[in-house]
């Protein structure tokens, strides 16, 4: 199906979508795409704009086909990769994965902000584990080779105490590290609680420093990344980068979602949660800047949050980032969203 086709294909189904409540309308849509997976494995034509040679980023020692990647926590469970890769993306990170299987917080517990381009998520990494991600995995590395580099967001399991946070990483590294092409430290979702108290710099590098361990007795160690929020102060969110790549993490995902709602067209009474999507777009991206003006050009820095049409991601590459990733701007713009944002690509 062509770039116009499935624009006018979701134009129609978007309205049908959004009358369904939100995890709702999640969950049929992953079920389809994990449905569609198990017969395709999404490879795409050399001539398809997705692979076009201009746009392909070598970072981390590895090669993506385009910069534009698919975030974290649409596919917690890693059940539709061939189907992302279809879609155009020029990387997939699945996740978050804990080392504990766990239902996540009571429902509703995901929202839509219409008004203002926005979701907020209060999922609290439900996911089937680490054991269960590691089967998934396997099984996929068997089928034919991706075209696209795989990540893996670990996260903490809720009844892990804060003190075992940097076993319970490892143990999910342990499981699923050598099934991913790099792996990401989330220590930066609202929705487990005390899990942003990890953003500070000796907890960095407690937790950065037991996934090493486990990371560098592989054949080939695997490139690791810090995911922090938007809602650390400037000094805070440069001196826990600073960690990370001071235990050897190659680069930063900035950033995760925000736990504040000023200035919001919506009434947001009753909710909490990460907010993701148009509104965190400025602070996202500032954070983004300060932190490659404050680190030069060595890290690599992937930029999330906010980028809803092709003046986002120009922008989130103007500050510096050498990757992107969306999520909510494709749950809005649907599935001809990733190809939009490439075409605008210089290339």
């Amino acid at each position: 199906m062509g770039h116009e086709q499935t624009s006018g294909v979701w134009r129609l189904l978007r309205p049908l979508a959004f009358r369904l409540e939100p995890e709702r309308a999640h969950d049929l849509t992953l079920s389809l795409l994990e449905r569609w997976s198990t017969f395709f494995d999404g490879r795409l034509a050399d001539d398809d704009i997705a692979r076009a040679p201009a746009l392909a980023v070598d970072a981390m020692g590895l090669r993506f086909p385009n910069p534009i990647g698919l975030a974290a926590g649409l596919d917690k469970d890693a059940a539709a990769v061939p189907a992302w890769q279809a879609l155009g993306f020029g990387f997939v990170e699945v996740g978050t994965i804990t080392a504990l299987a766990q239902p996540g917080n009571p429902k509703p517990r995901l929202f839509r902000l219409p008004a203002d381009g926005a979701l907020i998520n209060r999922m609290g990494f439900n996911n089937a584990g680490a054991d269960a991600a590691a089967l998934r995995l396997e099984r996929l590395r068997a089928r034919a080779p991706l075209q696209v580099p795989l990540g893996v967001n670990l996260g903490k399991s809720k009844v892990t105490p804060a003190e075992a946070a940097p076993a319970d990483y490892r143990h999910s590294f342990e499981r699923v590290g050598h099934l991913a092409d790099y792996v990401v430290v989330n220590i930066s979702s609202p929705n487990t609680p005390g899990l942003r108290d990890l953003q500070r710099v000796a907890e960095v590098a407690r937790i950065v420093e037991a996934v090493q361990g486990a990371n560098q007795r592989l054949a080939r160690p695997r490139p690791l990344l810090v995911k922090l929020a938007p809602d650390l102060a400037d000094d805070d969110a440069v001196a826990c980068a600073r960690a990370a790549l001071d235990v050897g993490c190659a680069g930063l995902i900035l950033t995760n979602t925000s736990i504040r709602f000023e200035g919001l067209a919506s009434d947001t009474a009753g909710m909490s949660g990460g907010l993701s999507g148009r509104p965190i777009l400025a602070r996202s991206t500032d954070l983004l800047r300060l932190v490659r003006q404050a680190l030069g050009p060595a890290p690599v820095l992937v930029g999330v949050g906010g980028i809803m049409d092709p003046e986002g991601a120009a922008a989130k590459l103007a500050a510096g980032a050498d990757l992107l990733q969306v999520y909510t701007g494709l749950v809005y713009q649907g599935p001809a969203f990733v190809r939009r944002l490439l075409r605008a690509l210089p290339h």
